[in-house]
């Protein structure tokens, strides 16, 4: 893979501008499933496929792979990564079923907004939000880890902006600029909310960034993919339970302004009727910051 060796843009004042989502809408119709992976991967689901369960205690030792999360309203944190004081989780994390009872889904679109970045853990160009921990585990179809692979991610800001400075990437030709940054001059500057890991010898990945913000058409989600040595693995989406996304876009002091998002779930025309196999497990870690994991299975 080609590493950008740039050294990343100078972090500038927030971002004021609202953009026209409108042209977003249009273009998600458009684009479909027509960019689907191969369903020889998928995501795991060890449990349920209920939408949500509501979980008293934090970090959770489940990966039920519907949604579970754990709110407490007016006690998350604010001010971006910076102010993420707790450690990544420990692999327990994902501790399955003895019996490794998967159940995989399909692959989902990659979408316009894509193009690859550095090898780096925080993403958020110190971009402000409530901090997340995004930790993955991924596995091959008996469970076992698998490392040495590179996983990506990539997601908007808390206005629904995406980041546009591709003069670093190798791989940039898919990427809509203007329907990603909406012109945006600080946008097409940064490459805040992506990057890429590789697998350690347990299968893991940990990021810190920013639970995202919503633009017209979409609900609230986080972009990713997985490949081996340069050939694709998994190329999907996760997105988050209702009642988070309604709690932090409702009642954050970061995210309230613009109010809650005007896409649901249900309605999302990417995951469809089947969007509860598309969902991060949650929980508030102790300083506030959320935190966001799934178990990621390739066949």
């Amino acid at each position: 893979m080609t590493k950008n060796t740039r050294p990343p843009s100078a972090h500038k004042t927030a971002l004021n501008t609202t953009i026209d989502n409108a042209p977003r809408r249009t273009l998600l119709k458009a684009i479909g499933w027509t960019l689907v992976a191969s369903p020889l991967v998928g995501l795991v689901g060890c449990g349920s496929e209920s939408e949500e369960s509501t979980n008293d205690s934090s970090n959770s030792n489940t990966d039920t792979g519907s949604g579970t999360d754990v709110t407490t309203p007016s006690d998350w944190a604010s001010g971006g990564t910076a102010s993420m004081t707790v450690n990544f989780p420990d692999t327990s994390l994902f501790t399955a079923t003895a019996a490794c009872a998967l159940a995989l889904t399909q692959s989902a679109v990659e979408g316009p907004c894509y193009f690859q970045v550095d090898n780096r853990d925080d993403i958020s160009d110190a971009e402000s939000g409530l901090p997340m921990q995004i930790c993955f585990q991924v596995i091959d179809k008996d469970c076992n880890p698998l490392s040495g692979l590179e996983v990506e991610v990539w997601h908007c800001n808390i206005a629904g902006v995406y980041s546009g400075d591709t003069s670093g990437s190798a791989d940039k030709s898919r990427f809509n600029s203007g329907y990603c940054t909406g012109n945006s001059s600080k946008a097409l500057q940064s490459e805040w909310f992506r990057g890429t890991q590789v697998t350690d010898s347990e299968g893991r990945v940990n990021f810190k960034s920013c639970f995202p913000g919503w633009y017209s058409g979409r609900t609230i989600h986080v972009h990713f993919r997985i490949r081996n040595n340069n050939n694709d693995q998994l190329v999907s989406q996760l997105g988050f339970s209702e009642s988070l996304t309604t709690e932090i876009c409702t009642s954050h002091p970061e995210y309230s302004t613009r109010g809650q998002q005007d896409t649901s779930l249900s309605r999302d025309n990417i995951f469809g009727s089947n969007y509860s196999a598309f969902l991060f497990n949650t929980s508030q870690n102790d300083d506030g910051s959320l935190l966001a994991w799934r178990t990621l299975q390739l066949n």
